[in-house]
């Protein structure tokens, strides 16, 4: 049975609300991660063929920095912030002060099972909340890990660990929550701000969708297309900011093209099947869905690993162009004029990324025209490798956002107060209002 009952009357303890509680639980996750660290890379390996390095880059080295991070800024961002008071609550003292949501329930993926459930954890706590964490079962060994590196690090009262499928899920979004963090699919978001509705729960969705890239006729190609190789194939291309269709100039698309395959071979070797560092595809039920998303047969090789395809002259309505790719496939699309792009991507749901690749002036005014949760101009993911960035999506990519200091503020409420003095009182304000066609002079 799923319950939050402990976390929530450990909470009304009031004992996480504390400054030397909250940085003694990150001193403790941190702690618990270095200590497990290697059987994070051996799961990682297992559950979804990644190298150690690119493991550590995307995963371990994030987690750290953000708790790094919250440890040494965690004293003045529990700080009051005063507010400088304005005519009508004279001559009063107006501050903000920042509490707890609560309890807060997380749900994780498993394309980046570590990072995503312990970097809003670090949030949660930093704020002053207790959690339950909800982790993927697509990864089951890292599961396994994290469930060790959690009640290594912290008592069940104040962070629960539940593994499982959709049943856990289904009993963990009927309870009542003061926060619902999910990372996913726009999909199963649908689910879990229905469920939070019911309760009128705050949610932070941290979703996906198909994230433009455009390459224009002033693009460097050979630094474009290695930077595209990379941002797309990390992790096998099952990165929800993952460059997923790519707009190219027709002037520049015979060039990209072979730079495309050019770098692919530098990263990975002629044959990607040998890599050590070529991640693999989730489940067989993942390759099937990439399968159905390309006109011919796929190479696939020992234990999912899909080998990248570029697919040239794709229309807008083959079936990769419909839905997510989550996988190393590469869509080319060719362009003559940017307003016909432009108007292609505002006439779709609202990207988590958005990457040009050009003159950075145009660039500019590329990303001034369209929207999206976040862009990079000549780069592809560097956007979320800043974390002193906010991160998150708009529209059907999401809502709201986190990393660091974002982080405190998703799980904290922003509390306005206002002390007012007992030794005087506008007259103004009180029936019959005397005075006030004067006061309406400085209004």
């Amino acid at each position: 049975m799923v319950t939050n009952e402990i976390q929530r009357e450990f909470f009304q303890s009031g004992e996480t609300r504390a400054f030397s509680f909250r940085r003694e639980q990150l001193l403790r996750l941190r702690e618990s991660v270095k200590r497990n660290e290697q059987a994070i890379y051996d799961a990682l390996s297992i559950d979804l063929h990644k190298s150690e390095q690119e493991s550590f880059l995307t995963e371990i080295s994030i987690v750290l920095g953000e708790i790094d991070y919250a440890l040494r800024h965690l004293r003045s961002w529990m700080r009051d912030r005063r507010v400088r008071p304005n005519l009508a609550v004279l001559p009063s003292r107006s501050w903000i002060h920042y509490e707890p949501l609560g309890t807060a329930l997380i749900i994780a993926p498993w394309n980046y099972p570590v990072n995503l459930l312990l970097c809003p954890l670090v949030g949660a706590i930093a704020a002053g909340c207790t959690a339950v964490l909800k982790s993927s079962p697509y990864a089951p060994n890292v599961d396994k890990v994290l469930r060790l590196v959690i009640r290594e690090a912290f008592d069940e009262r104040y962070v629960g660990y539940f593994s499982g499928g959709r049943d856990v899920n289904a009993g963990l979004l009927a309870l009542r929550w003061d926060l619902i963090f999910y990372t996913g699919s726009p999909r199963v978001a649908h689910v879990v701000a229905e469920a939070a509705a019911k309760h009128l729960t705050p949610c932070v969705l941290e979703l996906g969708g198909k994230s433009p890239c455009i390459v224009d006729c002033k693009a460097d190609v050979r630094l474009a297309a290695r930077r595209i190789v990379w941002g797309k194939l990390i992790n096998a291309g099952q990165t929800c900011i993952a460059p997923d269709y790519i707009f190219v100039h027709r002037s520049l698309k015979s060039d990209f093209v072979a730079e495309l395959r050019h770098w692919i071979a530098e990263f990975y070797g002629e044959d990607v099947f040998a890599s050590p560092f070529y991640p693999h595809i989730i489940r067989d039920e993942a390759v099937e869905r990439l399968r159905r998303l390309v006109p011919f047969e796929l190479k696939v090789g020992d234990n999912r690993c899909v080998e990248p395809v570029i697919l040239e002259d794709v229309h807008p309505d083959d079936p990769v162009m419909q839905e997510e790719i989550f996988g190393p496939i590469f869509p080319i699309l060719e362009f003559d004029d940017m307003d016909e792009v432009v108007r292609f991507v505002n006439d779709r749901p609202k990207p988590l990324a958005f990457y040009y690749f050009g003159s950075p002036a145009e660039g500019r005014r590329v990303i001034s025209r369209t929207s999206s949760g976040g862009a990079c101009i000549n780069d592809t993911l560097m956007h979320i490798t800043n974390v002193n960035l906010p991160f998150g999506g708009v529209g059907n990519s999401g809502m709201g956002k986190y990393h660091r200091y974002e982080s405190f503020l998703a799980f904290s409420n922003r509390r306005a107060v206002v002390s007012s003095v007992t030794w005087f009182d506008l007259k103004v304000k009180f029936v019959p209002f005397r005075g006030l066609k004067y006061l309406k002079r400085f209004i």
